[in-house]
């Protein structure tokens, strides 16, 4: 029998293969049973009586039951009865930590955002899957209140932080803001840190809400003031693992070493004048492109993909370890690769003047950027040159040649590129053309510059082949009903449009009543386009977006307003594109039959772990940009600069600084000459004697008053700005 996720064992066999071979009903009959009783909860004797459950099966369907509650789809009452959560005012989610220590739990359903305060958190931390009961209904503009009952599992089995040994105890601090309480430390599991070292502490204990929780050091980093000691933080912290266990690197090496000519399958297209466009310091290639003229005004363009399904097989230690990565992860001074780098960055990166294998969509499409046909090929093809972003910008403007074949390339296929953005803009796609900034290391690790990030029309004219390719291929996948990961973006929820609305209404833009669609927001954002207001609305209103998600089921991209979207461009680095590559390989070039362990609780397990994975990464990705922007910013104290406000809350406003888009608090506090009071529906604070104002996009000039990297963030002072009175 297959195993639910590959490499997994017998014992890991998912509610659905157990139902299945027992003749048990499935999660979602027990569900509907338990949601429709008029008993209340139910004992599981009821329920299995009440859904024809054989005494034979019985012992198998309270294990079910058990595996259910663990999970927190089901709540288990007083006299061993059984309920769905929402029937007993119970909320089940993850947990975020805000700045001030509450909390939000973020259901796993389509239920409010509970609020938590500090004290009912109980041992709860940032990340916990929980359980929290109801105690104040949702009011107006306000979210429901509640209490941490249960965890259900936990997101952190280690912290990372400093250790000081001035008490009894030994202690870690978190340097994670969202993990509040402090570890303690036993004496003799200190793991030879002394004070001031950050360490990886393991949590032994959880604690109580009175009680700290309690830990043994594993691995010391390294003084706090050593350079990288702070990325390595980053690292440990997130649950990163930065080197491949060496059974997964033998098995990387051996599998590079696989080859494969033309065959049945396999189509050798080294005839194609293909090239790779890639960042300057690009170590893996896993796209490419190229195009030939057809009859009647007609081209043939080619999105080359690396096979990199071909090289890890379902099921392999590469399989595995591969899906339990998710993705690779970017941070600012290196890159932790999803797969080896004897894949990742030779076997499967499509460098130039030699045989690669690749995964290939063909599209027929006209000057105005019609697709009029497509097809799939398993192909061999041999990339003639590696661009770089700023080398194919050139060709597009003639300030640089290279040969006659890749010029005349590029410029078709910018022709057909612009086409294919107008269509996806007449739809409604939203395209936030926001201001980034790269920093720039030493030798040493430490940040000597933060600078603008160009984006070139060369980055527009990859972006827009690779939305096609992800468009065709979603959009196969779902006429075949294929067990692919679609990319979906669900449209903002109903409270984030009516502070968006304010928000918009108090900056002079309207937007129609009721929900909204991706045309209602592309107009918001054509008409600050150019302007000073450009870069604050298109922030606001990209907080307001719900975040994209991998998923089972096909619900569309409201941001690219598509109707169809999944990942396949990047397989070296990201896992969903690797299943879905797997996927169509198998079921549309190969037409063979996509096994039944592919879908079901598998497909749902691999689309929430790969969402989780993303999110995690993306997190630390974040934070080890802020951290080197503070250091950055700590050789700056004292010094004035020019912003926008770019957030008001009650303790103060938030100041994103022109020059180096580094975002700093003025608090309420250092604002001396007045009272200043929160309107929160008016997004502003405003003196109650003078009525002086601090509204969200007015322009200001700051003072770089203080740096704490440990706390993660920058304190400005009000030097000045324009005045605006009540």
């Amino acid at each position: 029998m297959e195993s639910p996720v590959p490499g997994s064992t017998l014992a890991s066999r998912s509610s659905a293969d157990v139902a299945r071979k027992t003749q048990l009903p499935d999660e979602s009959r027990i569900l509907q049973r338990l949601r429709r009783s008029r008993k209340g909860p139910l004992k599981a004797k009821e329920l299995a009586k009440a859904l024809k459950v054989s005494a034979r099966a019985y012992e198998t369907f309270q294990a079910l039951l058990e595996s259910m509650e663990a999970a927190g789809k089901i709540y288990r009452v007083k006299g061993r009865r059984y309920a769905v959560p929402e029937k007993l005012n119970l909320v089940v989610g993850r947990l975020r930590i805000i700045r001030n220590g509450d909390g939000f739990v973020i259901p796993d359903g389509k239920e409010r955002d509970v609020f938590v305060p500090e004290p009912a958190l109980d041992t709860a931390m940032a990340g916990d899957q929980v359980v929290v009961r109801i105690e104040r209904p949702p009011g107006r503009g306000r979210a429901p209140t509640g209490r941490v009952i249960k965890v259900l599992e936990r997101a952190h089995e280690s912290i990372v932080g400093p250790f000081d040994d001035s008490g009894r105890f030994g202690t870690v601090f978190p340097r994670d803001p969202k993990v509040s309480r402090p570890v303690l430390i036993p004496s003799g599991e200190e793991g030879g840190a002394s004070a001031g070292d950050v360490v990886v502490a393991r949590i032994t204990s959880y604690g109580t809400n009175r009680m700290n929780p309690a830990g043994k050091v594993e691995r010391v980093l390294g003084p706090a003031t050593d350079p990288g000691v702070d990325i390595l933080s980053v690292v440990f912290g997130h649950g990163l693992t930065l080197e491949f266990p060496p059974g997964v690197e033998a098995a990387a090496r051996t599998a590079a070493a696989r080859g494969e000519g033309p065959g049945e399958y396999r189509i050798d297209r080294t005839d194609l004048h293909v090239f790779t466009i890639d960042p300057a310091d690009a170590k893996d290639h896993d796209d490419a492109l190229s195009i030939e003229e057809l009859p009647n005004h007609l081209w043939e363009v080619g999105i080359h993909i690396a096979d990199v399904s071909f090289f890890v097989e379902e099921g392999s230690r590469l399989d595995v370890e591969a899906s339990a990565r998710g993705t690779s992860v970017y941070l600012v001074d290196r890159t932790i690769p999803m797969l080896p780098e004897a894949l990742s960055s030779d076997a499967c990166s499509l460098r130039p003047d030699v045989d690669r294998l690749a995964v290939s969509v063909f599209a027929t499409v006209d000057e105005h950027g019609q697709v009029s046909a497509h097809h799939f090929e398993r192909t061999i093809i041999r990339s003639r040159h590696k661009l770089s972003y700023e080398m194919a910008q050139e060709v597009l403007d003639g300030d640089r040649e290279i040969d006659s074949a890749t010029e005349q390339a590029l410029r078709a296929l910018e022709r057909i590129a612009r086409s294919l953005r107008s269509h996806r803009e007449a739809r409604g796609s939203l395209d936030f053309d926001l201001p980034e900034a790269r920093v720039v290391l030493g030798g040493q690790g430490e940040a000597l510059d933060i600078r603008p990030v160009v984006r070139l029309d060369s980055h527009r004219l990859v972006e827009d082949f690779m939305l096609l390719a992800n468009e065709i291929v979603a959009r196969e996948a779902s006429e075949r009903k294929l067990p692919v990961l679609y990319r979906v973006h669900d449209p903002p929820p109903s409270d984030r449009v009516e502070e968006l609305r304010r928000f918009l209404s108090s900056m002079g833009s309207k937007v129609p009543k009721g929900a909204l669609s991706p045309k209602d927001l592309q107009a918001v954002l054509l008409q600050v386009k150019g302007t000073t207001r450009e870069a604050l609305v298109s922030r606001v209103v990209l907080r307001s977006m719900s975040r994209a998600v991998y998923d089972v089921r096909n619900r569309g991209h409201f941001g690219l307003a598509a109707e169809w979207y999944a990942h396949f461009t990047s397989p070296i680095r990201r896992y969903p594109d690797l299943w879905t590559h797997r996927v169509l390989t198998r079921a549309i070039i190969e037409s063979r039959d996509i096994p039944e362990a592919w879908g079901g609780e598998v497909l749902e397990r691999t689309a929430l772990r790969s969402s989780q994975s993303e999110r995690v990464a993306e997190d630390a990705e974040r934070e080890s940009v802020t951290l080197k922007k503070i250091e950055f910013m700590a050789c700056h104290l004292g010094e004035d600069f020019e912003g926008t406000i770019s957030g008001v809350t009650s303790f103060g406003f938030f100041v994103l600084l022109d020059t180096f888009f580094v975002d700093g608090l003025v608090h309420v506090n250092s604002l001396q000459d007045d009272y200043y009071v929160y309107q929160e529906r008016a997004y502003r604070l405003v003196g109650e004697r003078s009525r002086r104002i601090f509204r969200l996009g007015d322009r200001v000039r700051v003072r770089v008053a203080r740096v704490d990297k440990e706390e993660r963030h920058i304190d400005f002072v009000y030097v000045s700005g324009r005045e605006t009175n009540v």
